[in-house]
């Protein structure tokens, strides 16, 4: 597997694995129309923001790493109510 998609497999690094995933299978079972899929596309978008967001105050902050481990992660899920 190339390094770019490995790293995109990560889950130190790419906090939205399961949202990809799950657009793309419902890509998939839907024959590619897009339309059938927009619930899943918004949560992808909105999980991306979500960390999107966490990472730069990190970095406003000077926290190393910028991105949360998957660990700490799921920690920051588990004590907040579905933030995406």
């Amino acid at each position: 597997m190339p390094r770019h998609a490995q790293q995109l497999r990560d889950h130190d690094r790419n906090p939205c694995i399961a949202e990809t995933d799950a657009s793309r299978k419902c890509m998939d079972d839907n024959n590619y129309k897009k339309d059938m899929c927009t619930d899943y596309f918004l949560k992808y978008k909105n999980c991306r923001k979500f960390w999107h967001d966490i990472m730069m105050q990190r970095k406003r902050n000077g926290v190393k790493p910028e991105m949360p481990s998957a660990e700490e992660r799921r920690k920051i899920l588990e004590s907040m109510e579905k933030p995406y």
